[in-house]
């Protein structure tokens, strides 16, 4: 009878800590409760990118230790960010917060790509201005539909 009683009060106890470690899963916010789905998208203010994204890329040539050319201007205050993002492009404020976090995310080698002097690349989340290819007039391309 012991035996059955105390496989009862496992059981139960089991099933308390289950119930339990899903209230506290349910208690986390939903989506539209921590600024997703249901807000206003905000366009990205360009100055504050670009100032921004000069800071960061000198921070990160600085922890990696790339001395390009293009570092050198990146870590002098007295020269205004590089940055240069079409008129045309409208990217949102998370665009630009997502860029932020690949460059500080990116390898000492990724990044070293990212300021070289001859050739730089981009990471793929900072690509979210691509000015369309030039196609016949009233194409596709023309409507900015192809980058």
């Amino acid at each position: 009878m012991k035996a059955r009683e105390t496989k009862a009060r496992e059981g139960t106890l089991g099933l308390s800590l289950v119930v339990a470690i899903l209230g506290m899963l349910l208690m986390a916010p939903t989506v539209g409760d921590v600024g997703g789905c249901g807000t206003d998208a905000q366009l990205l203010d360009r100055d504050r990118y670009s100032a921004a994204r000069k800071r960061q890329d000198c921070e990160r040539c600085r922890d990696c230790g790339v001395q390009t050319q293009r570092c050198l201007r990146a870590c002098d205050p007295t020269i205004a960010p590089e940055v240069v993002l079409p008129a045309t492009c409208r990217p949102l404020l998370h665009d630009g917060e997502v860029c932020l976090r690949a460059l500080a995310a990116a390898s000492c080698d990724s990044f070293a790509s990212y300021a070289d002097d001859v050739a730089p690349t981009s990471p793929s989340e900072c690509e979210f201005c691509r000015v369309p290819p030039e196609g016949p007039a009233g194409s596709f391309e023309d409507a900015g539909g192809g980058g």
